[in-house]
């Protein structure tokens, strides 16, 4: 038996059934999802919400933010949010399965639109960087004790590292978000790779990225620079294959745990849990249970620590215990007067 500090996830979509950008999610829903993490050692999390037109985006916050006032578990595990677009590259490939016809250049007042409607801010903003030429977006945003990942972008070296200097400090699910086909070395994915500023969240389900593949990433980025996160949909945590909803789209989700639009060949968010992330890296030889753990809970917490410092965020205490085999038995969250969760 181990025990472990709870696992955060800063880019989840959806869970067990249900989509965080559905416009009529409410407290009873958010609940259910909430309690299917616990059980998966997920103690806190960034909700993610994705490119959307600006009235559809606004009244998906305004719908997943009175969930989390009135829910049970809500204020104990979600801190703030996580905006994925709608400031990414339009460009095939990069787009992934956000609508392109309702991406934006960087828009600093749409982001201070939405915050001043909600109980709780947006935390962390995904963005292409190479659309924030004067770096005013990048700016602003940090200005706002806000973390800014590029992600969904073909930014170039040197571009990087100027944004990088500015503020952008996270990579979006590296190795995603990017064509199949790109120049040999001179891309996107070998800028962020590069780029010791930056820390890099990676999707282990072994679909989004070959174990293999992934193992030369990591090692790349170094484990201390490398933050596990499940990009997980409605469909995870549901042992069903076949359709399911996500920001106003059905996605299918395969019997090997793909998600796809049907027809279409990229993915569209995962199925996976982070406690599965947990183990696949230990089952993969890629790293210890110590080291998963680390960038399953202790790498995502130190990264977002700025932002939580900046709007004065207290957190819960958090606990896991695991068996041999590396399988959930217990996870607990004791509040700030003492009460116990889970």
């Amino acid at each position: 038996m181990k025990v472990t500090p709870g696992l955060f996830d800063i880019q989840v979509n959806g869970f067990a059934g249900v989509d965080f950008n559905d416009e009529n999610i409410d407290s009873r829903a958010l609940d259910s999802a909430l309690e299917a993490m616990l059980k998966t050692g997920v103690t806190r999390c960034l909700p993610t919400l994705i490119t959307a037109s600006v009235p559809v985006l606004i009244r998906r916050f305004l719908a997943l933010d009175r969930a989390v006032e009135n829910s049970r578990l809500g204020n104990l595990m979600i801190p703030g949010y996580h905006l994925e677009g709608p400031f990414l590259n339009p460009a095939e490939g990069y787009a992934g399965c956000h609508p392109p016809e309702d991406m934006l250049p960087p828009d600093i007042q749409l982001i201070d639109e939405i915050d001043k409607l909600l109980s709780r801010p947006i935390l962390l903003v995904t963005y292409a960087p190479e659309f924030d030429r004067d770096l005013a977006f990048v700016r602003a945003l940090k200005k706002r004790g806000k973390r800014v990942a590029v992600g969904h972008s073909n930014i170039d070296h040197s571009w990087l590292q100027t944004v990088a200097d500015e503020g952008v400090s996270l990579a979006t699910h590296l190795g995603n978000g990017i064509p199949q086909n790109l120049p040999k070395m001179n891309n996107a994915m070998q800028a962020q790779l590069s780029c010791d500023e930056l820390h890099a969240s990676f999707i282990a389900d072994g679909l989004h990225i070959p174990p293999f593949a992934l193992k030369n990433l990591l090692r790349a980025k170094t484990f201390s620079r490398s933050i596990l996160v499940t990009d997980a949909i409605s469909a995870a945590a549901c042992e069903r294959s076949g359709l399911y909803s996500f920001a106003d789209m059905q996605v299918e989700r395969g019997t090997d745990g793909t998600v796809r639009v049907p027809g279409a060949k990229n993915l569209a968010g995962s199925s996976l849990t982070l406690d599965q992330a947990v183990r696949n890296l230990v089952n993969w030889k890629i790293a210890s249970f110590e080291q998963a753990i680390e960038m399953a809970s202790a790498h995502p917490n130190q990264f977002m620590q700025p932002s939580f410092e900046y709007h004065q965020k207290i957190l819960p205490q958090t606990e896991v215990v695991w068996d041999e085999n590396n399988d959930v038995i217990e996870c607990w969250l004791t509040d700030s007067v003492g009460r116990n969760y889970k």
